[in-house]
């Protein structure tokens, strides 16, 4: 269907030439460029969803756009050396076919701008840039269809996915799932720590409760809030236990909470997420190297902030100095691995700091320098616990971050789905008897 729009566009908008002697023309192939523009890219029943059809028929719009303006351009070029048109009737064929593909290029990009989940402000911005610059803007646009496409794609695919295994329920598991942030974050409701990952864990059957912990405190601090959420959650719900996946300083937390605070009996699983068991090297070396001056105002900046932001008693040096290695170290000797209780601990490794997201393309060296390989924030040796460990590889430049493995950015990486990858996590729990 879209090779079909696409011929009738080059055909339509090129043959206003014929208005000059067959003016009956114009109530033929108006209505013909205003249908393209309309239904291009919406007849596909397999995408799912206004938004993802509107993004797809913005795409389509930009790829007839493109390669209806080389058409045009040579259809001109042979009025000129072959057809013998006169100037009049060039400039007239021209101008109308510019408007034409004027309006459908805006149709396009103004589209996909207002839908895609994939472009990001960085491409936005770009294509904004170079829009008016020559060589550059083709460039900006392939980029800009390429994306948008297989975001489409993407999504119908896994819709189509979900659809098919529906009845499966594959991450419906005996035990709800409790969700843990990390440091310097809290749940909340307009920005999710966890990006798409719940929203895709529960389309396959998963009951998620979250931690609603403050967002930086004292390891033991936090393990004696998240010690009470759970206490609450198995109360109210009467589920018995919780499957527990906790991500960053979440991790630690967990583990303190359950081996000092007395809630073992109600965790069936803890699965930690790029937690640093072992500490961070750099934090130290960040400590010991900023005058006291400035990280008091540092902190001081972020308790304030924290506090108009929900939290009751934010702590910042409190959970900056129980990150430091000596601390951790002490801290993942002195906590046993808890009995009765399923444990394994995930973690992934950027392969070079740009790909890495502000500010973990500048942390990545330095954890680099002191700690070997990292996500941009903890190493490769900090990691590994539990009865089971998962190292997340990149093929390729790219790696897989922090931020990645809590879809911080929203992003479909190449080669890493992260939501499947926990809809798997979950899965796997499920078949565990968990």
């Amino acid at each position: 269907m879209t090779i079909l729009f696409l011929l009738i566009f080059v055909f339509c908008s090129n043959s206003f030439i014929l208005l000059q002697s067959e003016p009956l023309w114009l109530l033929a192939v108006l209505p013909v460029l205003f249908a393209v523009n309309i239904f291009t890219g919406f007849t596909s029943r397999r995408i799912p969803g206004f938004r993802l059809k509107l993004c797809n028929h913005g795409a389509w719009c930009l790829v007839i756009f493109s390669v209806s303006v080389i058409v045009s351009g040579v259809y001109h070029i042979l009025g000129i050396f072959l057809l013998d048109w006169k100037w009049k009737t060039l400039i007239f064929s021209v101008l109308v076919s510019y408007f034409c593909h004027l309006i459908l290029f805006w149709n396009g990009i103004i589209s996909v701008y207002c839908t895609s989940g994939q472009l990001g402000i960085k491409k936005r911005v770009i294509g904004a840039l170079v829009g008016m610059i020559p060589v550059a803007h083709l460039f900006a646009l392939h980029n800009i269809i390429v994306t948008t496409l297989r975001e489409v794609r993407l999504e119908t695919d896994k819709y189509q996915l979900n659809l098919k295994r529906k009845n499966e329920q594959i991450c419906k598991t005996k035990y709800p799932l409790l969700m843990v942030h990390g440091v310097f974050f809290r749940d909340t409701k307009l920005f999710n720590y966890w990006g798409r990952i719940p929203s895709e864990l529960e389309t396959n059957g998963a009951k998620i409760y979250y931690g609603e912990h403050q967002s930086a405190l004292s390891i033991e601090d936090s393990a004696r809030e998240l010690a009470e959420r759970i206490k609450t959650v198995v109360d109210e719900t009467g589920c018995g236990k919780l499957n527990i996946i906790a991500h960053s300083k979440g991790g630690l937390d967990c583990r303190y909470a359950i081996e000092h605070f007395g809630v073992a009996e109600y965790v069936a699983s803890l699965t930690t997420i790029n937690t640093p068991h072992r500490g961070c090297g750099f934090a130290d070396f960040l400590l010991d190297k900023l005058p006291e001056s400035v990280q008091n105002k540092v902190a001081d900046t972020y308790n304030s902030a924290a506090k108009k932001l929900g939290d009751s008693t934010p702590d910042f040096m409190a959970a900056v100095n129980d990150l430091r290695a000596d601390n951790c170290k002490a801290l993942d000797k002195a906590l046993p691995m808890p009995e009765g209780i399923y444990t394994r601990s995930v973690g992934s490794v950027l392969n070079k700091a740009s790909s890495g997201q502000f500010p973990l393309n500048y942390s990545y060296h330095l954890v680099k320098f002191f700690d070997g390989k990292n996500d941009g924030l903890v190493s490769e040796d900090s990691f590994k616990w539990g009865d089971d460990y998962t190292l997340i590889t990149h093929d390729g430049d790219r790696g897989i971050s922090h931020g990645d493995m809590i879809d911080l950015n929203r992003e479909n990486i190449h080669g890493f789905d992260v939501r499947e990858f926990y809809v798997e996590l979950v899965s796997d729990l499920k078949k565990r008897g968990f």
